[in-house]
């Protein structure tokens, strides 16, 4: 199997990956191991005991189809050379701002739409799971995207659309367990994870069904005092606020600045990276950001490892980042 950890920066991977037939050859022995031909799985019935065709395809003896190590990955039935491919997520998992298809474009020698069409099929792969959930102490805050309105005429300007006013805005919730790992030399370091989503309201019938699914009863949960929090405690949580309307951003370990700080960081990589994006497509940036955040202390080699594997569907919850992290 390839030691993705000697991958530690776009140098060596390029070097190593620089024909289509390692690509393949790494994609094949990833997905079935580095045995014979018997171990390959058909992507269509799931039987084993395949055969190599001639160009290199396999034909499952049970169904009869035929199919290549690219079927069911995000790769399937591309026309771009596969180095591409993984140039693009080495590039795009590495930038903690991310990169424009313009910017992604020149570097691979594509047309922009070619860029875009792939950073779209990259971002499928940042997909947050609903199975994951959060546990000890969880900070929840919202975030407005969107609205400036200050080079419209004033006549032309929307009214009322200060705080948390949706009229121009879109309110996203956020939610940020604080946690611990064990760093490279066995050191304790803290470690906070992310789940974000874009919401119609932000009132307690819309964020508290959010806090029901992915944070555990009993769970120390901290907000501000926006008013649809009221129902927490009854929910069975122990409900801690911080007033920052009374000017009080943090009471001993009482705070949210941990998921604020998310927030910001998400804006910047908007307006430096992106400049705007639409409602339609808000979600996957959303997602993109939350995977930054999981995995920024991952080595390069590790996110690299991480992305490769869920490009092919081996990763489909990103608590393997856990796993991924302790490991690096």
């Amino acid at each position: 199997m390839i030691d993705f950890s000697k991958f530690d920066n776009i140098i060596d991977m390029t070097m190593y990956f620089n024909t289509d037939e390692k690509c393949k050859q790494a994609i094949t022995e990833a997905r079935w191991g580095v045995g014979d031909e018997q171990d390959v799985e058909c992507p269509y019935c799931h039987e084993h005991h395949c055969v190599v065709r001639k160009d290199g395809k396999f034909r499952c003896k049970h169904c009869g189809k035929n199919f290549s190590c690219l079927v069911k990955t995000i790769f399937h039935n591309t026309k771009l050379p596969l180095i591409k491919w993984f140039v693009a997520m080495y590039l795009i998992s590495s930038h903690k701002k991310g990169i424009s298809s313009h910017q992604l474009s020149r570097d691979l020698k594509v047309t922009q739409s070619t860029a875009w069409y792939m950073l779209q099929k990259v971002r499928l792969l940042y997909k947050q799971s609903d199975e994951d959930s959060f546990e000890g102490t969880v900070e929840c805050d919202e975030a407005y995207i969107g609205g400036k309105e200050k080079w419209k005429h004033k006549s032309m300007k929307t009214p009322h659309t200060q705080g948390r006013s949706t009229k121009t805005k879109t309110p996203v919730f956020g939610m940020m367990e604080r946690s611990e790992f064990i760093n490279g030399v066995g050191e304790i370091e803290p470690i906070t994870y992310v789940h974000a989503f874009v919401v119609e309201q932000t009132d307690g019938a819309t964020l508290l069904p959010y806090i029901q699914q992915f944070v555990e009863d009993g769970s120390r949960v901290i907000t501000d005092e926006l008013n649809a929090y009221n129902g927490l405690a009854a929910l069975g949580y122990d409900h801690k606020r911080v007033h920052h309307g009374a000017e009080e951003y943090a009471n001993g370990d009482v705070f949210t600045n941990s998921i604020e700080g998310f927030g910001s960081h998400f804006r910047r990589m908007i307006v430096g990276c992106y400049h705007d994006v639409s409602d339609e497509h808000l979600q996957q940036y959303i997602d993109e950001a939350v995977y930054r955040w999981n995995t920024r202390k991952m080595s390069e080699s590790a996110r690299f490892a991480h992305m490769f594997a869920k490009s092919i569907g081996l990763v489909r919850k990103w608590s393997e980042i856990r796993i991924g992290l302790v490991a690096a």
